[in-house]
């Protein structure tokens, strides 16, 4: 992205870290007419966001249907709107797809987990497809013979979030904002219990000058800790390492198709993503061959196809993971200091909700949603044996990124 040249060293909002959350939130607050700079130590989705597999399914992929499932699903719920303003903006086409996602049992664990998912999510009012075997491989041939029932779900969708990142950034250049590509935060300076400015450096390791602005918002994924933790702030955001794959295909895959942890998610033109894995391996984004087996071991348990299909790449992100796996959202006790961060594996989900929350808690001091749960002064204090704001794995990263890949399966769904 190219730098606006109008942008001196003051802004309006800063907004430290370019992938999809921070993009999102600097496209809302441009439409307010703000003067707004963008911080990114690599390229706008360079990080997870770039990384994901772009699964918009609260419905298809949560496993709790509480107050986070409801702010999963007002995000998906948003993503038409968003997407069409977003589109015609930046006059590119994000690969937004509306074909529902298909859940398969290939095996007796995976079909008591359906039944479960059946059960709870009919309890809920939700509408799902209970479909046949026969029906299951007419939507999707290729499926394996063990595959016995499934559930689709007409109303969870998938987008493809390298193209929306870009598309966002590109829209928001449009209405003025200033993307520092390449230029890392490495210190917020606070006087008066306000964030002054903050300091940043260049690719080449150069210092800049400092940059003041009225508001800074905190977007930085699983590298936030790196600005908070100076101040004395404790942000237990932990990188969580996600493997994916692509694969090129003689065909499309119709829609999303999942097993237990596993998935297949079409990626035109003729693409297939597999993923994924959860890792808990620090900063490192190596691709492994324990990984690559992993995924695949599971991928070929419902997705025979595969085996045929030409390798195209492989590669790892990092997602930003909090102590309760939720996202941090609202002030801190820094008074313009506005966290948007540790999205953990819902990032692509939730960038249309959290722009829209946090542009209006900036614009108006309040939300049409609460937010008090996510809010980052609910880590109290540091446990002892907690490790993620030390210094393994940090030394030599910068704060000046968005969000990360990876998926974990833990109580708040099973995602990418």
């Amino acid at each position: 992205m190219g730098e606006n040249p109008s942008s001196a060293r003051t802004a309006d909002v800063v907004v430290i870290g370019g992938g999809v959350i921070g993009c999102a939130i600097a496209f809302r607050l441009a439409q307010a007419h703000l003067k707004v700079v963008v911080l990114e130590r690599g390229e706008p989705g360079g990080e997870a966001s770039g990384a994901a597999a772009g699964m918009i399914a609260p419905q298809g992929e949560m496993v709790n249907f509480d107050a986070f499932f409801e702010l999963c699903a007002a995000s998906r719920d948003l993503y038409p709107s968003f997407v069409e303003e977003v589109e015609e903006l930046s006059g590119e086409s994000v690969g937004y797809r509306r074909d529902g996602i298909l859940m398969v049992a290939a095996d007796d664990q995976h079909s008591r987990e359906l039944e479960e998912v059946s059960r709870s999510q009919t309890r809920q009012g939700l509408p799902l497809e209970r479909l046949t075997a026969e029906s299951v491989h007419e939507r999707v041939p290729g499926l394996s013979p063990a595959v016995r029932w499934g559930l689709f779900v007409r109303g969870d969708h998938w987008v493809d979030n390298e193209r929306l990142t870009r598309a966002l950034a590109k829209a928001a250049e449009r209405l003025g904002v200033a993307f520092r590509a390449h230029t890392a935060a490495t210190r917020l300076h606070v006087a008066g219990g306000r964030v002054s400015s903050v300091e940043t450096r260049s690719a080449s390791g150069a210092a800049n000058s400092p940059i003041s602005a009225g508001h800074f918002i905190l977007a930085a994924g699983c590298w936030s800790c790196e600005l908070t933790a100076p101040l004395g702030m404790y942000l237990p955001v932990q990188p969580c390492r996600g493997q994916m794959i692509e694969f090129e295909s003689p065909r499309e895959l119709p829609l999303v198709v999942r097993a237990g942890h596993h998935y297949l998610v079409p990626r035109a033109p003729r693409r297939i993503l597999v993923g994924t894995t959860a890792e808990y391996a620090g900063y490192q984004k190596e691709v492994t061959g324990e990984g690559l087996r992993s995924i695949l071991e599971g991928a070929w348990r419902f997705a025979p196809l595969l085996k045929d299909l030409r390798f195209r790449r492989a590669w790892a992100g990092l997602r930003p993971d909090t102590a309760d796996h939720l996202p941090v959202l609202g002030y801190g006790e820094v008074e313009n200091l506005i966290f948007a961060t540790g999205h953990f594996r819902n990032g692509i989900l939730l960038a249309p909700v959290t722009a829209r929350l946090i542009s209006e808690l900036l614009l108006t001091g309040s939300t049409s949603r609460s937010i008090e749960a996510y809010r980052p002064t609910r880590f109290k204090a540091r446990p002892a044996d907690d490790s993620t704001q030390g210094s393994t794995g940090l030394s030599g990263s910068s704060a000046a990124t968005g969000e990360s890949a990876g998926a974990m399966n833990g109580s708040r769904g099973k995602k990418t």
